[in-house]
């Protein structure tokens, strides 16, 4: 019962027969406890009868002769049957269960009969008192966070990065598209109340390949412009007017704020999307996601074609154990490349999290503690906290080691 049984249906697939008669026995366990226990009962009754005759044979019937001889034998039968051999299946259940399991199948086919009368007044036994077994029994399922347990467990069976995305892929039926965003600040988005020049300008310089378009305000989504139809367009020699980047738009795709990740890659799967935009309750624009962050989130990053990505190889602890970074950052992204545990149940960045705290526009200078950092406020502007510094904390242990 201690033995891995996905190991062990892994070996049976890759064609090992001691694999797959250790299944069959485990497919068929109360038979086999049955055997157990019986073999285990008439073994001990016997070798107590057994000893004891023979003390009585070489000191005598007498009082003392047998007591001194069914306390031996207990002591042994103790030791060598049952901690001893339980210790070592315990510690080695496929090693011991795999060579076994053709001698237990065959005594378990000889002793059928034994076997079958013992579960049928067993089985009797069980309806009397109203007890569940078997596959009448609730089956037992993993939850989530078992088999998170088990992935966290498998040591150098599951190979690191493999590791990673298992987790990941557990943590995206907890958090939502929010937390994975593009915030409504930072998205590069086209305007078509502006002139036209500054249009054809913005679609020349643009790092991506979909664009967001707005009529004036940006909670006035116009549509999404694929940036290879703009590059068609601008290649035309003819004056161009807001009326033809209008006609190459394509419906936008809203997904509400508090969609969770999982669930809106299975909608981007099934509605063939690939960018949508993220609003709230009352329809004003959140921010933006896409498939790629979606896939980032369980992968990690892997894209290097916008300007932040350059950024992200400052994003890490310095030899001083200092990290500048805008207000602007994901709260989510600090704690993974950090190792921090900043608070995620509220604001999303660093900005949010520090104005809550404060409940006031800070001045710079401003430093606040947490467990394993120290957060000083660098530069605030335009009623927002521009850049921050992150100093880490050691533990006392760590920092009395040190000196």
């Amino acid at each position: 019962m201690a033995a891995n049984r996905h190991r062990l249906r892994h070996l049976a697939k890759r064609g090992s027969k001691l694999a797959g008669t250790t299944l069959w026995l485990l497919g068929h366990l109360d038979k086999v406890l049955s055997l157990i226990l019986i073999c285990n009962t008439v073994i001990n009754a016997l070798a107590s009868a057994l000893v004891t005759s023979m003390a009585i044979s070489a000191f005598g019937n007498e009082h003392k002769v047998i007591i001194i001889a069914a306390g031996v034998v207990a002591f042994l039968l103790i030791i060598f049957v049952e901690f001893v051999p339980k210790a070592i299946g315990a510690t080695y259940p496929e090693r011991i269960i795999m060579p076994a399991s053709f001698a237990l199948k065959i005594l378990l086919t000889i002793g059928r009969p034994i076997v079958w009368l013992v579960n049928m007044l067993v089985s009797g036994l069980f309806k009397l008192l109203r007890v569940k077994t078997g596959a009448s029994a609730e089956v037992q399922r993993l939850s989530p966070e078992e088999l998170r347990s088990i992935v966290l467990e498998g040591g150098n069976f599951i190979p690191q990065k493999h590791k990673s995305i298992l987790l990941n892929l557990f943590d995206l039926e907890t958090i939502s598209v929010e937390d994975v965003m593009t915030p409504r600040a930072q998205i590069e988005a086209l305007n078509l109340s502006v002139p036209v020049e500054e249009i054809k300008h913005q679609l020349v310089t643009c790092y991506h390949n979909k664009l967001p378009v707005y009529e004036g305000e940006i909670n006035k989504i116009a549509g999404i412009l694929h940036m290879r139809k703009a590059v068609a367009l601008l290649s035309q020699e003819q004056e161009l007017t807001v009326d033809h980047f209008r006609a190459l738009l394509t419906e936008p795709y809203f997904i509400p704020q508090d969609t969770g990740v999982f669930t809106q890659l299975q909608y981007f799967q099934e509605n063939h999307e690939r960018l949508g935009i993220i609003v709230d309750e009352y329809g004003e624009v959140q921010g933006l996601v896409t498939l790629e962050d979606i896939i980032e989130e369980m992968i990690g990053e892997f894209t290097t074609s916008t300007p932040g990505a350059t950024r992200a190889d400052n994003f890490r602890w310095n030899e001083q154990g200092e990290c500048l970074l805008e207000g602007t950052t994901a709260l989510r992204d600090i704690n993974k490349r950090l190792g921090l545990d900043l608070p995620l149940d509220g604001p999303k960045t660093l900005n949010g999290l520090l104005l809550e705290l404060l409940q006031d526009i800070p001045e710079a200078n401003v430093s606040i503690k947490f467990p394993k950092c120290i957060i000083e406020i660098i530069q605030a502007q335009n009623q927002a906290i521009k850049v921050v510094k992150l100093i880490r904390r050691v533990p006392k242990n760590r920092a009395a080691d040190k000196a």
